[in-house]
């Protein structure tokens, strides 16, 4: 194996899981997510041997993941699908820790939709820093602009996904002193 193959190697085992993360969180999707992570995986090879070093390898990927995602989400077949009735399985016996994983996982459809429904770049930038931790300056060359820009992305995607979640959803602690939240009607 040669040097430039070894080096791939090492970076695609050091940002697989990373770049999967990302583009989870992205997509909303693992199995899509983890398509994803392979084409970008494949255009980091094909573009390695002139990646010029002016940034980091992990800001070069990332990068390279948003553009991916991007280009998936933007796709025309993107489009919402409606389920027949009879499509839907038959429910089962009610089950207190199915209950559990329910709450948490309309929880998790809501501040997804709300995430989903934020400009590109202002996804991008929310993503990369609060959920992935990257920092301001790393979010802004991923996102290939000034770090006061994506300052503003990302304090702009804050303050449009609290109101939309104040806007959408009642918030409460339950028996459990755990944050919750339902749908307002």
């Amino acid at each position: 194996m040669n040097a430039a193959a070894e080096r791939f190697e090492d970076i695609a085992r050091d940002l697989a899981q990373p770049l999967l993360r990302y583009l989870e969180r992205y997509v909303g999707n693992r199995g899509i997510a983890e398509e994803l992570r392979q084409e970008t995986l494949m255009r980091m090879d094909k573009g390695l041997a002139s990646f010029a070093g002016r940034s980091s390898v992990k800001t070069w990927a990332f990068s390279i993941a948003s553009r991916v995602a991007a280009d998936y989400l933007r796709g025309p077949d993107r489009k919402i699908r409606v389920v027949e009735l009879n499509e839907v399985a038959e429910p089962v016996a009610p089950d207190p820790a199915l209950d559990e994983r329910i709450v948490v996982g309309e929880m998790n459809a809501c501040v997804r939709q709300v995430i989903d429904s934020l400009p590109e770049a202002h996804r991008a930038a929310l993503i990369l820093h609060d959920l992935e931790g990257l920092s301001a300056e790393e979010t802004a060359e991923i996102c290939d602009c000034s770090v006061a820009t994506a300052k503003i992305r990302i304090h702009r995607a804050r303050l449009r996904l609290k109101a939309a979640l104040q806007e959408q959803c009642e918030f409460y602690r339950g028996p459990d002193s755990v944050f919750r939240c339902d749908r307002k009607a």
